[in-house]
């Protein structure tokens, strides 16, 4: 159903888009896979600024990316870091794919 709305958008409009069909949908739990692909800037943190309304909102939250940068801007409860289907790290807040 989004490509049919956002079939002009850019690819950063229609992630912002999709996290905002997810915050009218106030799920108890979202899955988020790679919402931050493909986005500037600007987009991760505002793509980040949704999905903490979301965690503020009570919902709990399984974010998959495979890039840190989105964590800078999300208060996170708790990182698994996975090489080649493994958990090579986890940890809170302060664990980054750098650090392994």
């Amino acid at each position: 159903m989004t490509g049919r709305l956002t079939g002009g958008f850019s690819g950063g409009e229609k992630k912002r888009a999709e996290i905002l069909q997810v915050l009218l949908l106030r799920p108890r739990y979202a899955v988020l896979d790679e919402p931050d692909s493909g986005l500037d800037v600007d987009g991760v943190r505002r793509v980040a600024e949704a999905i903490e309304m979301l965690r503020r909102g009570g919902a709990g939250v399984l974010l998959i990316t495979h890039y840190t940068r989105i964590l800078r801007h999300l208060k996170v409860g708790r990182v698994a870091v996975l090489v080649g289907g493994r958990i090579v790290a986890e940890g809170g807040d302060g664990l980054s794919a750098a650090s392994c």
